[in-house]
């Protein structure tokens, strides 16, 4: 007979960003313990609100699966003595199985004889099993916990009631002072208590108490009752698939309603405006058919239309409120100078065991002329990089920022744009936050992501050398994100980036420029390196590359980010060529070699004279060929490489490398280490898996 089982844990009002994924995890624990259990079922389905996380499985067996086997034990040899005696193995053997030695057969595997037990474990019943459902809920784990009373344990927010019903009978088992049983509660304000006589009830029985338990029809009709309103009044509303998800999870009866506000307060930016209302007062914002924003929102009340009307006039005064002060605060900005920011930024902190604000704005902008000369940017667009470097933290100091954070960037380009700064140097003092989250938005202008990543490159260098390094998943300055930032716009706008041999080149630049921090930077440059590696091995993961031909490109001598990424596409793209294996081999063995060149062999050159066969000058004009292809990029550069294998592979035969005579062995070394050099641009072919 097939059964329905019903799980809710009732809670306190969880924060709406924790809601979906904890019910994402109790259905995925569920499943894996039922699964570890032997118990089959047909479904489960998940409930949640912001009071409850639930669950129905449906096409529950009645018991566990038996298990019968035969199990293998040590080799007759071991588990009997001379004289026929069972020995200590046979006899723990069959003890760990729950048997006796009286149990113990003999079967022949490939001329051995082994012990072997028959055994049967029958199943138990489902309700048994469902009791263990108690671990499940308190192995749950949460980005936020907390412990309530007296208790030590902690969970998202405090239990108050557990329903666990095996069709109409309760499961019973404790967590902390609470004990399941079959009530379940309604609308904290329409409903009340309710008694869920079978666990295929409950569904029903919360709808007839004002909660609708499942989020997928709850999110389905507050979009409908949005979509309604707009077309009541001919707007248009973008139903922002996270700000749905995040009403969905603050309501268990939704109703949704429009309020309005002044038109006085649509000459406020529109940025100010959609952030009061989407991020601050979590309001649907309208738009006509033109696309000009309306002076109207929507939102959702958790419960029905009693007195709409006073819901709809207490959200209108809390948005006017903080359009009020958006107003006050646009208009005071104004009043000062892009120069009276600045200025002020010399008092506030970038960090304490750094520098000022305006001593990192120095630092950048001498970051922005190194990068500028290395992107070979045109006068326009290096001035306008250099300009939005000298003023790009300006909109942090002023009071629109403070009240609203979340707009530094935007804010700096329109009071940019206001006080007359040209339209490239305004666009660059936004863009320089994007990307914002790892798959953020990039920088769309030159000027935009030069500056972006040279006050990245800045934070990191700078974090690193006051030894704020990330460890673990300990990251408050997320540097990790800027690391990814600087990743991703090298790749975006298709630029090299030798990461080392630039960090060195802006150390110098803030020297010369007499802004340097008082900082050791020089003796982090390789840790940041290996940092902005790791965040390449991210991408290149999340993109399905090979894991060895990560591996080989991050390890490789070369920092430049376009240039790993490209080295990964060409050794993806030849892996299945039928000479790989060939070519790999080949190089890894010269590059192992190389090796053991002496350090005073780095700069030398190769002899001729010293060639003792054919195959080393011959060897010599093939590296002279590649070192040609280099230039031309990593594609001519590995075709180049192929096309020597056959000469490489000669010269090992005829040639040992380690002769006796050290004039002629270190010539040997150089030339292979000229070769080395140029196969490890490629990555370290080493890590290669070649079959």
């Amino acid at each position: 007979m097939a059964h329905t089982f019903l799980l809710e844990i009732g809670l306190e009002e969880m924060p709406a960003h924790v809601v979906t994924p904890a019910i994402k995890q109790l259905v995925k624990r569920t499943a894996d313990y039922l699964k570890e259990q032997r118990v089959d079922y047909t479904d489960i389905k998940p409930f949640s609100t912001p009071r409850r996380l639930a669950i129905q499985i449906s096409g529950l067996a009645d018991k566990q699966e038996d298990i019968s086997e035969s199990v293998k034990g040590p080799a007759k040899k071991i588990a009997q003595d001379a004289d026929g005696n069972w020995t200590k193995a046979a006899i723990g053997f069959t003890r760990g199985q729950g048997l006796t030695p009286d149990d113990i057969t003999f079967k022949e595997i490939k001329g051995t004889e082994y012990v072997y037990v028959d055994k049967f474990i029958a199943g138990e019943p489902v309700a048994a099993v469902l009791a263990g459902l108690k671990d499940v809920i308190t192995a749950m784990t949460f980005p936020t916990m907390m412990k309530w009373s007296t208790h030590h344990f902690e969970y998202v927010r405090p239990i108050r009631w557990i329903v666990a019903l095996l069709d109409a009978d309760v499961i019973p088992f404790s967590i902390l002072d609470v004990t399941t049983g079959r009530n379940t509660r309604g609308h904290r304000f329409l409903g009340t208590d309710v008694d869920v006589a079978t666990a295929a009830d409950y569904e029903a029985d919360l709808t007839a108490q004002f909660v609708i338990a499942d989020a997928d029809k709850r999110k389905a009709l507050i979009k409908q009752q949005i979509e309604k309103i707009a077309a009541d009044h001919s707007w248009t509303v973008n139903i922002d698939a996270g700000l749905l998800e995040e009403v969905n999870n603050l309501v268990e009866w939704p109703t949704a309603f429009e309020g309005s506000f002044d038109e006085k307060y649509l000459t406020i930016p529109e940025e100010v405006l959609i952030t009061s209302m989407r991020d601050h007062q979590r309001f649907f914002y309208a738009r006509d058919a033109s696309g000009k924003l309306l002076p109207n929102f929507i939102s959702v009340r958790n419960g029905n239309d009693h007195d709409l009307q006073n819901v709809v006039a207490g959200n209108e005064k809390v948005l006017t409120a903080r359009l009020e002060d958006a107003m006050f605060f646009y208009t005071e900005d104004q009043k000062k100078t892009i120069a009276d920011y600045v200025e002020r930024l010399k008092s506030v902190s970038f960090h304490d065991k750094i520098s000022t604000m305006a001593e990192k704005m120095a630092r950048v902008t001498a970051i922005v002329s190194v990068l500028a000369k290395h992107f070979d940017l045109n006068d326009a667009q290096t001035k306008a990089a250099l300009r939005a470097s000298e003023i790009y933290k300006f909109d942090l100091v002023t009071g629109m920022v403070g009240e609203f954070a979340e707009l530094q960037g935007v804010m700096g380009e329109k009071y940019a744009l206001l006080q007359g700064e040209d339209p490239a140097v305004a666009q660059a003092v936004r863009e320089h936050y994007e990307p914002i989250s790892a798959d953020g938005a990039l920088p769309e202008s030159v000027p935009g992501a030069v500056l972006a990543l040279a006050d990245k490159f800045d934070s990191i260098l700078t974090f690193f050398a006051a030894g704020m390094i990330p460890s673990g998943s300990n990251d408050p300055y997320a540097l990790r994100r800027q690391a990814t930032g600087i990743v991703r716009i090298a790749r975006d706008q298709k630029w090299s980036l030798p990461v080392a041999e630039l960090a060195i080149d802006f150390i110098a630049a803030e020297d010369t420029a007499n802004v340097a921090p008082k900082l050791d930077q020089a003796s982090q440059i390789d840790a940041m390196v290996t940092f902005i590696k790791d965040r390449i091995r991210k991408i290149l993961r999340s993109a399905k590359q090979r894991h060895d031909i990560i591996d080989a490109v991050t390890a490789g001598s070369s920092s430049d980010v376009l240039q790993i990424f490209t080295a990964a596409d060409i050794l993806a793209s030849h892996a299945a060529d039928d000479n790989f294996k060939a070519v790999i081999e080949s190089l890894t063995r010269v590059i192992r070699l190389a090796q053991k060149a002496p350090a005073e062999l780095a700069d030398a050159t190769v002899d001729a004279k010293l060639f003792e066969n054919d195959s080393e000058g011959a060897l010599d004009k093939g590296v002279a060929e590649v070192v040609a292809a280099a230039g031309k990029g990593l594609d001519a550069l590995y075709a180049s490489l192929a096309d020597i294998q056959p000469t490489i592979a000669a010269y090992f035969e005829a040639t040992m490398v380690m002769d006796k005579n050290d004039a002629v062995r270190n010539n040997r070394l150089t030339e292979l280490s000229h070769l080395a050099t140029l196969a490890l641009t490629l990555g370290d072919l080493d890590q290669l898996v070649v079959k």
